[in-house]
Order: structure tokens, then C-alpha cells, then sequence
């Protein structure tokens, strides 16, 4: 399902994939979900320091009416909330992986620099590892 709001008009391809994957927790949302797979929604919070609740909900519920996180609710009490990626999702994350590249490349060419700042939570490389 697409989401009413991201239809376009689009310029081009480049532009309709950011409109889905803007916003800076999305790309990091289909990171944790690649690497670990099947997440339970504290557990995404807890594996993306710095995100808040409202905008991790915001995010998870944008990304699943783009069609690209699968969001699964077990009826049992408390209830069980579970989210993965969607075959969109995983070729979407496929297709992030030149970007992440080229982002481990400059995180890597200011490293040298002296003028990296790391991030509290770990490096996260290549969308593909």
C-alpha cells in the first residue's frame, strides 16, 4: 500500500526512493532490521540510541504503509508487536547498499582527517553486511 501523502510528482527515480526513506531514522529503521531480522518494537528502539518514541512510531507507520516494513500483531496479552522487513524493504536496503559504501568511505576518509565524530551506539557500515 502507498501511503496518500508520497505519490509525487517525482522528477526522477532518485527522487521518489528519498521521499520514502527520508527522514533521519528510516535508512537506520531498515538497517536494524536487516541485521537482526524480526524486531520487537522496544527492541528497534533500544538498537537506535537517540530515537524517540513518537518518531520511531511515526517512522515504523510510514514505512509500513510504503509497503516496506511488515508490521505483525499477536493477540495475547500483553500484546506482542512485531516488525520486519517486506520484500520492497529488503530491495530497497539492497539498493541503499552503494550508498552505505560511500558513507563508510567518508566516514573513513575524515577518520584520517582527525574530523570524525563518532556516534554513541557503534558504527553501522554497508546496508549489505
Amino acid at each position: 500500500m502507498v501511503s496518500p501523502g508520497r505519490r509525487g510528482p517525482y522528477i526522477c527515480g532518485i527522487d521518489a526512493a528519498m521521499d520514502v526513506v527520508s527522514g533521519k531514522w528510516k535508512s537506520l529503521i531498515l538497517w536494524e532490521l536487516h541485521q537482526h531480522g524480526t524486531r520487537r518494537f522496544g527492541e528497534l528502539r533500544r538498537g537506535l540510541p537517540g530515537v524517540s518514541e513518537k518518531m520511531l512510531v511515526q517512522h515504523l507507520r510510514e514505512m509500513e504503509e510504503d509497503g516496506l516494513v511488515h508490521r505483525e500483531v499477536h493477540r495475547e496479552v500483553p500484546p506482542r508487536v512485531e516488525y520486519s522487513l517486506t520484500e520492497q524493504g529488503r530491495s530497497l536496503n539492497a539498493a541503499l547498499g552503494a550508498l552505505g559504501d560511500w558513507g563508510e568511505q567518508r566516514r573513513r576518509r575524515l577518520a584520517a582527517d582527525g574530523a570524525l565524530v563518532e556516534a554513541s551506539g557503534g558504527g553501522r557500515a554497508g546496508f549489505e553486511s
